[in-house]
């Protein structure tokens, strides 16, 4: 096993032990990594990893959220490992090109897992998304620049997005604000 494997390995037990009721998409990932294609790149399209960012503002109580353009919805940046292993990395090129933010910074381990289904689109096949997302927080300037991968961006309170209908937008915020509220009582 490379280190890559092993390392992503790693992550996903600290996560199993801070998040045990989400066993199920835990397994999927791990199901994932023991296939014998390279969950890296995109070409495998039975399904691959993707980085994710839910990129909070420097006071924690915004999230800044595209409106992708491909899939016509407003979801939290990210994007494709393309051959790179280091999710986080991942996660953070992914926020700094999509945002155009640049002092920006990744905090902590995984922060959520969420694997989707992608339609098909423009001759490639439906797939997987097994989405490794990280909290990156946003240091200095909020001024973001649309790229072309979004219609749109824009900084949302996070608090209202716990009620959201999107199963992963409303986990991810509640996750947040629970794991927020608990640092202001004390460690974690």
């Amino acid at each position: 096993m490379s280190a890559a494997y092993a390392s992503l390995r790693e992550h996903l037990a600290d996560y199993r032990r801070r998040w045990p009721d989400e066993e199920e998409v835990i397994a999927h990932f791990l199901a994932l990594l023991d296939a014998p294609a390279n969950p890296f790149v995109r070409e495998r399209l039975e399904g691959h990893l993707t980085g994710g960012a839910w990129l909070v503002s420097g006071d924690g109580l915004r999230i800044l959220m595209t409106h992708h353009r491909k899939l016509d919805r407003w979801l939290q940046l990210g994007g494709h490992a393309d051959g790179d292993t280091d999710m986080a990395r991942v996660a953070l090129k992914e926020a700094q090109e999509e945002s155009g933010l640049s002092d920006l910074a990744v905090e902590g381990g995984i922060f959520d897992l969420d694997r989707h289904w992608i339609p098909e689109r423009k001759g490639v096949p439906g797939h997987w998304h097994y989405d490794v997302r990280y909290v990156v927080r946003a240091g200095g300037s909020e001024d973001y620049v649309v790229s072309e991968e979004s219609l749109d961006l824009a900084w949302r309170e996070i608090a209202p997005l716990a009620d959201e209908p999107d199963a992963s937008l409303s986990r991810m915020a509640r996750k947040w604000l629970t794991t927020r509220s608990a640092s202001e009582d004390g460690p974690l």
